[in-house]
């Protein structure tokens, strides 16, 4: 299972819930179906896309965004005392229901920006590393003034060179 999607089970009413959390892209990938007012309901490509837009929007403004869903196994398939096994996974993990997303503000420590500018002022190269999506870690770099305008991250320069970002060298 990919390291930015975590799942867990649970019991509820002797049946096992899945339910799954990670980047909203991911979540987004294994969902067929979509929770509306409370009833599952087919998810179109259209509803992907406004939830994409979503968070890159919510991501452009440095916040960090997940995407949540779940599902309901069936007990036939997963009676009660079923031994789930997240490394070799023996359960389904697709066609889950999309319930939502989340963002939420982790701001950076006051003292950033002008630790920052410290080492630029000592002619120190900041590099910022980061798991965040990248649209989120270029919202923060430049709040805390590591990138600012005319300035490229490794994806732009990725992207002007044409090659994969694993081949940039900053």
């Amino acid at each position: 299972m990919c390291s930015d999607v975590f799942s867990h089970q649970l019991s509820v009413h002797d049946h096992y819930l899945l339910v799954m959390k990670g980047a909203p892209e991911r979540i987004l990938d294994r969902c067929t179906t979509i929770l509306q007012q409370g009833k599952e309901q087919p998810m179109d490509e259209e509803m992907k896309e406004a939830f994409q837009n979503a968070y890159l929007e919510l991501g452009g403004l440095g916040e960090r965004v997940l995407g949540f869903c779940h599902l309901f196994l069936p007990e036939d398939k997963y009676p009660k005392g079923f031994a789930f096994d997240t490394d070799d996974i023996n359960f389904q993990t697709d066609n889950l229901c999309f319930v939502g997303l989340m963002s939420m503000i982790d701001p950076p420590r006051a003292a950033v920006p002008d630790a920052v500018g410290k080492c630029r002022s000592a002619g120190i190269k900041v590099i910022m590393v980061t798991g965040d999506h990248p649209i989120t870690a270029k919202a923060i770099a430049k709040g805390v003034g590591i990138i600012s305008e005319g300035n490229e991250t490794v994806e732009d320069i990725a992207a002007r060179l044409n090659i994969p970002v694993n081949q940039v060298n900053p």
